[in-house]
């Protein structure tokens, strides 16, 4: 028999496998556990290749570019109309975004600045919006780390989605659609943006995971608002899971398990139970008051930074808001914001919280943050200083603009019958600038009374930011001049420390926990309670529950946090005595090395 001729051995059969369980770790957004299949909702990227005109085509490109802009115009507002299917709470949150980017579509300084490029440098509608759009945001993201980090990174944000949709348009390259989303599927794409929002249904919807994004953006606000269970900045999400595959979502923890096992998926599915039970509790905290065991009473409120924020606040039961970033309501923006305009803002955030107390702090610009308005009206110069947080900021600037700064007085005064009201003043240092503050505050409102504005008798409080070393160790000065004290830990440790927690290099030494950091707000503290004036924390350090017993301790009674924060420290706060407390801050502050007193507080 030939070799050609030997019985060949039967053929295999190809078995398909189950590829092995992959866990990754990304960025907790919003809290919660989900079971599910992949969902892929991936964006054709828009290929644009950069390229001059003639002179005599710039009309027909200004053409195009306005065709688009009417076009972006008409897409916005039809997602704004569809906003009647999601939930109130996740409405108020998207709405106000959109209304940004309508915003940013009108006679903005990215559509002036496009039309601008077309006709001077020969470039198409195309090139012009995206080279506008990159200088915008690289002007924005450039400038010197601060605390505002996370709002600079979202009003960057809020520039490219507006120079990416009018490129599509331009472009005539399809948007993402989910239309497709199966009922328990989970969402996972390379990013998510905050307009998509408006496109997904949260009852439909298992649970979301993106490649990229942070727990700051207005995405993960939203997906916070939706009751989404989310990770985002899954580093390599996109090439570990596929459309079908099962994976799970833990937004506690920030993982996402892709093809888990069967005891992952048994081990996934109590921790869903055990989650729901977390929940209810804290969801029963809300209508619960925010006392220690031997019944003494302690504020929590809330930070707000835009508006958008105002139903995790309700969510969060939060007894007011302790801090109201005033910034927002400049940014973006050709021109300043007039007296009429503040007012009925800062009315409708205060209605909102329906007697609760409302702390405003005045514009706190600081220049690290880029305001347009402020810029092209000659307020601050277009350069900023080298060193911003030792340059002209917060107070320094009001009161030499007076102007401004009377305007923003006003507003809040014409605002303040709407429900209980204060005013708080940025980046103060000495007892002379708190004088002069106060002196134009009685002159504004003198000069509404004479105008027939309806005001109360006793004015808002006004009160004063304690953020540095040289603040609170003259805290005892300042406490005979401010009607309160709002202690920002994160400026505070930031001047304390001599560190800029955005410089990788340093970012380390940054440490509220330092000695001379809590020694500080002690000092602080005690100024204002020996002058019985009510004294707040409303820097990171008031969001962290397991801070709260040495703060407690120190004799502070009102904190003010993000609004997700409020439950878990309400919890710690119903947890611990106060006698425990002032114990624990007394051994504490006799340490001076700051790692004992870190193992102290975080064990």
């Amino acid at each position: 028999m030939n070799a050609t001729d030997a019985p060949k051995p039967p053929r295999r059969l190809a078995v398909k496998t189950a590829r092995p369980e992959r866990r990754l770790i990304g960025i907790p957004v919003s809290p919660g556990i989900a079971i599910g299949p992949v969902f892929g909702a991936h964006e054709a990227p828009t290929v644009v290749a950069r390229h001059k005109i003639q002179a005599a085509d710039t009309q027909a490109e200004t053409a195009r570019l306005d065709t688009a802009i009417a076009q972006s115009r008409k897409q916005l507002l039809k997602l704004r109309a569809r906003l009647g299917n999601l939930p109130e709470d996740s409405q108020a949150e998207i709405a106000p975004l959109l209304d940004a980017y309508l915003q940013m579509i009108g006679p903005s300084r990215l559509v002036r600045g496009a039309r601008r490029r077309i006709g001077e440098t020969l470039v198409s509608a195309e090139t012009a919006v995206m080279d506008e759009t990159d200088a915008i945001t690289q002007a924005i993201m450039s400038m010197p780390a601060d605390d505002d980090a996370a709002g600079r990174k979202r009003r960057g944000d809020e520039v490219r989605e507006v120079g990416r949709r009018l490129v599509r348009n331009l472009t005539h390259a399809p948007f993402r659609s989910f239309s497709g989303l199966p009922e328990g599927a989970v969402l996972v794409c390379e990013s998510l943006r905050p307009a998509d929002a408006a496109l997904l249904d949260p009852s439909r919807l298992a649970g979301v995971a993106t490649d990229e994004g942070g727990s700051d953006g207005h995405t993960a606000i939203m997906l916070r608002a939706l009751g989404v269970p989310s990770v985002l900045g899954v580093a390599g999400l996109g090439q570990a899971a596929r459309p079908g595959e099962t994976v799970v979502i833990d937004g506690v923890a920030g993982t996402v398990v892709v093809n888990p096992t069967v005891e992952t998926l048994a081990a996934a599915r109590r921790a869903v139970t055990a989650f729901a039970r977390v929940q209810q509790k804290l969801a029963l905290l809300r209508r619960l008051p925010a006392v220690t065991t031997d019944r003494e009473t302690v504020e929590l409120q809330a930070n707000l930074e835009i508006p958008a924020e105002l139903p995790l606040i309700a969510q969060a039961g939060a007894a007011g808001i302790g801090l109201l970033r005033s910034e927002f309501l400049f940014m973006n923006r050709e021109t300043l914001p007039n007296e009429d305009e503040q007012t009925e803002t800062y009315r409708s955030v205060i209605e909102a919280m329906g007697g609760d107390p409302v702390t405003i702090r005045v514009l706190d610009w600081g220049g690290e943050k880029d305001i347009e308005a402020l810029q092209s009206e000659g307020v601050v110069p277009e350069v900023t200083d080298e060193n911003p947080a030792l340059g002209l900021r917060g107070i320094r600037l009001l009161l030499r603009e007076t102007d401004l700064f009377e305007t923003q007085l006003a507003a809040i005064l014409r605002a303040c019958h709407a429900g209980p009201t204060r005013v708080l003043l940025p980046m103060v240092t000495t007892v002379a600038e708190v004088r002069q503050a106060r002196e134009i505050y009685d002159r504004v409102a003198r000069r509404l009374r004479r105008r027939g504005e309806r005001l109360p008798e006793a004015l808002p409080p006004l009160g004063i930011m304690i953020e540095t070393p040289g603040a609170a160790l003259s805290a005892d000065a300042l406490a005979l001049e401010a009607d309160f004290f709002a202690i920002g830990t994160n400026d505070l440790t930031m001047y304390t420390l001599a560190v800029d927690r955005g410089e990788s290099d340093v970012a380390s030494l940054y440490d509220p926990l330092h000695p001379a950091v809590l020694r500080l707000v002690q000092f602080a503290t005690e100024a204002a309670l020996r002058m019985r004036m009510p004294v707040s924390v409303c820097g990171e350090m008031a969001a962290n529950p397991k801070l709260i017993p040495l703060l407690l301790g120190l004799g502070l009674r009102s904190f003010s946090m993000n609004a997700s924060a409020v439950p878990r420290v309400k919890q710690a706060v119903r947890a611990t005595s106060m006698s425990e407390c002032v114990r624990f801050a007394r051994k504490v502050m006799e340490q001076t090395d700051p790692a004992i007193i870190r193992e102290m507080v975080m064990a």
